[in-house]
């Protein structure tokens, strides 16, 4: 075995070794974050009511009494402005049509759930993809890995320039009214935001002792990108995904409530059911406060849930 093979394999070793460390060390913070999460009062009551609510949504349709679609007929006398209020065969009334509000709040809430986890999840991997490009073209060096990275960033800058409703309305009016478009509206107004949390933890972390030590041990800049830095830089983006998940909630709701939602009103959404309750508020105000307080209560738990987490895993703030 040659010398410069030798030299190899054992940078090669040593870089296994730092990177089981790195490991090491992201698991213990993740383990430390879980043990500080649990003492949280905010964490805890974030966590209850996501779960409330990811409960009701999985099982809202087996659960509801009534079809959301069914119509209670002679029940409802709109032309006198009279609306069935909360009784015992219907815990929150009837809507403008006769349609149980209890029974279409179950199953509402399913479509909501899909509409804020498939957004943000739109949001995360496009992001990522397009900040982990960025952060690791500029890590990498040279004058085209900063060109690279001036020439997406001035895209992402673009796009943080824009309203993030205003460009979600836009994006929703070009593609046409439906659920799919409300998601892709409110996906891509969250890409930019993730693309830059990620490139920029990556920068933080390309300055860190560990990748100094790697650089010096002669382990590729490639690899440690993708095996060190990269892993390394997710937590935040992690724990932005959490947040965003409530502001793609309010998001999805204001779209739907402007009249770019899914066209078929007879599938309960909150949104919907909060746009379609606009129009009788002055004679029946409680058909608008029961989608607008579970939006309100949801969109809450998650953001609490979400700067639990950002508070546990801030170095700054451990003991």
């Amino acid at each position: 075995m040659s010398l410069t093979s030798k030299k190899t394999d054992k940078i090669d070793r040593l870089a296994e070794l730092t990177a089981q460390s790195e490991s090491t060390t992201g698991a213990s913070l993740w383990v430390v974050a879980m043990r500080r999460l649990r003492t949280s009062k905010m964490a805890l009551v974030g966590a209850c009511v996501i779960g409330v609510f990811v409960i009701l949504a999985v099982i809202g349709p087996w659960i509801a009494p009534y079809d959301p679609a069914q119509m209670w007929r002679g029940e409802v006398f709109r032309n006198r402005g009279i609306f069935i209020g909360p009784r015992a065969e219907n815990w929150l009334g009837l809507d403008h049509l006769g349609r149980d509000v209890y029974s279409r709040m179950l199953v509402g809430a399913r479509q909501t759930l899909l509409v804020g986890v498939v957004a943000t999840l739109l949001g995360f991997t496009i992001g990522a993809l397009i900040g982990g490009a960025s952060g690791a073209a500029l890590t990498l060096g040279g004058r085209i890995g900063q060109r690279v990275d001036a020439v997406i960033m001035r895209f992402i800058d673009m796009m943080l320039a824009l309203p993030s409703l205003l460009l979600a309305v836009s994006i929703a009016a070009v593609l046409g009214q439906s659920l799919t478009t409300v998601m892709i509206a409110v996906g891509v107004v969250q890409i930019p935001v993730f693309a830059r949390l990620l490139r920029g933890a990556m920068l933080a972390q390309g300055n860190s002792d560990y990748v100094l030590a790697a650089k010096a041990l002669g382990v590729r800049k490639r690899r440690i990108v993708l095996s060190q830095i990269l892993p390394n830089s997710l937590s935040p983006v992690i724990v932005q995904a959490t947040l965003s998940l409530a502001t793609a909630i309010i998001e999805a709701a204001a779209l739907s409530y402007l009249g770019l939602g899914n066209p078929d009103a007879s599938v309960p959404e909150w949104g919907v059911m909060l746009a379609q309750a606009q129009t009788f508020f002055d004679t029946a105000p409680m058909l608008a406060v029961y989608p607008a307080v579970g939006i309100i209560i949801t969109a809450l738990g998650f953001t609490l849930l979400g700067e639990a987490m950002r508070e546990a895993l801030d170095p700054k703030l451990r003991s």
